[in-house]
């Protein structure tokens, strides 16, 4: 059965028990500030497990792109290097929200593996949970009996709460679960020793492919477990593990998901892979894994970065780049090539790999290509460690941390390096384990988030957003909690109704305050958080029952939303004059400025952002009103054209933002007609990465400002310039005045180095066996470098060195003549080093010629005198 089949049969038979297929939902997380990623297929329905907002349907089904590599669940070390591990992958996944439990998910769970896939049950175990005394759980003794219907007691076996308890996190909806393992090893090994013993032993033939959870309980702060108060059913099945085991492979990467990857792998670096553990064809796992990762990431919009989310796509990039760099002998970039046949495997699945291609294919190959450069000045950093003539026994831990940080270079590929120069001892692994451990340490330290738990003051349904027609109302406060982090304590709040826009679709949250005849409490940032609208500020007020003013701060908002239409205009105007490829891969709707990142692959020219400039300020004068459609099917909002974003999930009922052709799904914002943006200033524009540009403006009175600013720096000009009639004409009889007289200052620079070249021409001495000039001159650095190469070039055995004091700097120039350098008894480079501190500088260059910039003029004789006796012994 092919992949594609397989994952199929999966959502038709859930389909026809009555489960609705839903899409995935980005691997990027937007909205969740707890993670970076989706790593589980339940991600997108916490708000259903959290009691945040309810299903349509109460049974749900889908494949979700999950990607494990960073926080509580990081594979990413073990990806390649065994069989089943992998960053990116899909979640075949079945939920009941209140209505099935046990009985149907176990059920069904058999009759999908036994009898519709065909697996030999008497290759499959099952565990249950054994209960745990710390939490006073009994034994998940109703599932063991549901088990007991279809397998003997020996296939049906007891673990702790490591294994079969699942949580969300520290706090939250938690609950037993019961795990599916099969073993797939062969009829010899399984008559040696039996499956149960192996399982949960990490063995990679006798793997859990099936974990259905059973959400019944919520933990609170204090680790205390409370009934919920409906129970859920939550499934999670490895598509590429049953795979795996439906095409009867004993890797995962021998399916259909990754042979044509590496097929095609194979004709770009020349070797084959052999199906087994050598360090190639280890390569070829981690590179075909990773980049069905990073392809799909920025298919949503995440770019490789330095920060957060991008720096994860980055590392996994580059660790895929570095494996094949070390054992597929690869010096050029190929793993973009991969991009096709990804498409043809995935693209029918998760669209967005087709539409964006062209944009994955340039940021890889960008990647490649700066990667492989960095690893050539890495390898030359580890030449030059290996070069400082010391006997080399093992690698230093702090040195291979310098490579893995600075890098990129993972311990691995260092000791390699080790190896191939004779270093038995390899790394110092206990140093360089050390050393990450700290940076782990701090990096925790920084953004540890302590999270209380919620004190709630009434039950209130659904919190209700009325932002886009107020900015005020009367409030009370539904829920609280405290948070603590590395800068200080806050709180959050959540109100029964609220007109604070939370930071959202790239727009600022707003801020505020909320009062009552008591006191007046700051709100200073909105954020969303599981479908939550959480209100944050630094003081608790004193009577949490009381009603409140809830007060927006309407100018910013006022400036915010000018910025946010002016950005949709800006996004119809590109897609008009520069082509429909233009999509927005990221804004930042700020109420000073707004910012937009766009797919382009190339520089927008002068002449086309002025006309950009100049059709948005069009859009604007034409005084266009806003027509807003609330809670529309997103089916009739795509039939208006709306335009939907990649990376965004969007629900059956969507927010349409319109202003004339302008036509967007937004939940942001807006004035209600163009006119009030009044004036729309592009401030910048340039790349950020392959195929993507980014353009900053302004709008409103800080485009007011800007030409107010610019007018008044014209004036200033024209008062300068003694008022020409003309100022262009003025300014550039100026510039034509002022390239004249840096030719005369030039030509007088040249006399005065001329003149003072043969005058210290007659000063060298004859000192043994050379010739030598050490001599404190008036000249610029750049005339003393002229003179000493004139001199060391007119005589034989020759050295200079020249002196010059500028207010408090002084600099020192020494030159050798070539015979002296290949003599190798001097060097220019040593001399300047050992001279430089006496004029409390420092210095380099080259054993021909080096130069010192220092600060202590006073030191200059000494530095002279100590290098006339250098030269002289």
């Amino acid at each position: 059965m092919k992949a594609a089949q397989i994952r199929q049969t999966f959502l038709d038979f859930f389909n026809q028990k009555g489960h609705e297929i839903v899409s995935s939902s980005p691997m990027v997380m937007k909205n969740d500030p707890s993670l970076m990623f989706t790593n589980a297929g339940m991600n997108q329905f916490k708000d259903y497990f959290l009691g945040n907002a309810k299903p349509k349907n109460l049974r749900l089904a889908d494949t979700q792109k999950c990607l494990r590599v960073s926080g509580k669940h990081n594979d990413l070390e073990e990806v390649g290097v065994d069989t089943y591990h992998h960053t990116m992958f899909e979640m075949l996944g079945n939920w009941s929200f209140g209505d099935y439990f046990k009985k149907e998910a176990i059920e069904w769970a058999y009759e999908l593996l036994v009898d519709v896939y065909g697996i030999n049950k008497q290759d499959v175990y099952v565990t249950y949970f054994g209960g745990d005394e710390t939490d006073k759980l009994e034994p998940d003794n109703e599932s063991r009996e549901l088990w007991k219907k279809f397998f003997s007691d020996d296939h049906i076996l007891s673990f702790g709460k490591k294994d079969n308890f699942w949580e969300m996190g520290e706090t939250g909806p938690c609950g037993p679960c019961t795990e599916i393992h099969v073993d797939i090893r062969s009829d010899d090994e399984k008559n040696k020793i039996p499956g149960k013993d192996l399982v949960n032993k990490s063995h990679p033939q006798v793997i859990e492919i099936w974990n259905l959870v059973f959400i019944q309980f919520n933990r609170s702060k204090d680790l205390s477990l409370s009934e919920l108060p409906a129970k859920h059913v939550d499934t999670g099945m490895g598509f590429e593990r049953l795979t795996m085991v439906l095409q009867g492979k004993k890797s995962n990467y021998d399916t259909d998901i990754f042979m044509p990857l590496i097929h095609e792998l194979e004709k770009f670096c020349g070797l084959t892979y052999s199906f087994s553990d050598t360090n190639s064809d280890i390569a070829f796992r981690v590179i075909v894994d990773h980049i069905r990762a990073v392809s799909i990431a920025i298919a949503e919009g995440q770019l490789p970065s330095n920060t957060g989310a991008g720096y994860v796509i980055r590392r996994i990039l580059r660790r895929a780049i570095r494996y094949a760099y070390s054992y597929l002998n690869v010096r050029e970039s190929v793993i973009f090539k991969l991009l096709p046949v990804l498409k043809d495997g995935l693209g029918n699945v998760f669209i967005e790999l087709n539409s964006q291609n062209d944009l994955i294919q340039k940021v890889v190959k960008e990647e490649e290509e700066s990667f492989l450069s960095t690893l050539e000045k890495g390898i030359e950093r580890f030449e030059k460690y290996m070069m400082t003539g010391r006997s080399i026994m093992e690698i230093d831990g702090k040195f291979a941390f310098e490579l893995f940080d600075t890098y990129g270079f993972p311990v691995d590929l260092t000791e390699l390096m080790a190896h191939e120069k004779g270093i038995a001892g390899g790394v110092n692994r206990e140093e360089f384990n050390r050393e990450l451990q700290l940076q782990k340490d701090r990096s925790r330290a920084a953004t540890k988030i302590e999270t209380g738990d919620w004190q709630v003051l009434f039950k209130d349904d659904v919190e209700e957003f009325i932002g886009y027609d107020h900015s005020d109302a009367t409030v009370k406060i539904a829920r609280y909690r405290e948070v603590n982090t590395k800068k200080g304590r806050f709180y959050q709040l959540v109100f029964n109704i609220t007109p604070f826009y939370p930071e959202g679709g790239g727009q600022v949250g707003d801020t505020g305050k909320i009062l009552n005849e008591k006191e007046v409490i700051e709100i200073l940032d909105t954020k969303k958080e599981n479908n939550v609208i959480l209100h944050f500020c630094n003081k608790l007020p004193i009577d949490l029952n009381s009603e409140f003013r809830a007060e927006v701060d309407f100018e910013k908002r006022r400036h915010t939303r000018k910025n946010h239409s002016a950005t949709h205009l800006l996004h119809f105007v590109l897609r008009e004059q520069l082509g429909k490829h233009i999509e927005q891969k990221g804004s930042l709707v700020h109420p000073d400025y707004l910012r937009f990142d766009f797919s382009h692959y190339e520089k927008i020219s002068e002449k086309d952002l002025h006309e950009i400039e100049r059709q948005v300020n069009v859009l604007v004068r034409e005084n266009i009103f806003l027509e807003e459609s609330r809670r529309i099917p997103i089916t009739e909002a795509k039939e208006m054209g709306a335009m939907a974003l990649f990376g965004e999930k969007y629900g059956d009922v969507v927010r349409v933002i319109k202003f004339g052709n302008s036509i967007e799904l937004c939940g942001g914002i807006h004035v209600p007609n163009t006119a009030e943006i009044g004036q729309f200033k592009i401030i910048s524009e340039g790349s950020i990465s392959a195929g993507i540009r980014r353009i900053e403006a302004i709008t409103g009175q800080a485009a007011d400002k800007y030409f107010s600013d610019q007018l008044s720096l014209l004036e200033e000009i024209k008062t300068m310039l003694k008022s020409p009639p003309d100022l262009k004409q003025g300014l550039s009889a100026l510039l034509s005045e002022h390239q004249s007289m840096r030719k005369e200052l030039e030509q007088i620079s040249k006399e005065k180095a001329g003149n003072a070249a043969k005058e210290l021409d007659s000063k060298i001495e004859k000192l043994g066996d050379k010739l030598v000039l050490i001599q404190k001159v008036d000249l610029s650095a750049e005339e003393m470098r002229n003179i000493i190469f004139q001199l060391i070039k007119k005589h034989s055995r020759t050295l200079v060195a020249l002196a010059s004091v500028s207010g408090d700097k002084v600099v020192v120039s020494i030159g050798l003549s070539d015979d002296l350098v290949l003599e190798g008894k001097l060097s220019a480079k040593s001399l300047i080093k050992e001279i430089s501190g006496e004029i409390a500088g420092g210095g380099g260059g080259q054993d021909s010629f080096a130069t010192a910039g220092g600060k202590n003029p006073s030191g200059i004789d000494k530095a002279l005198d100590k290098l006339r006796l250098a030269v002289s012994t």
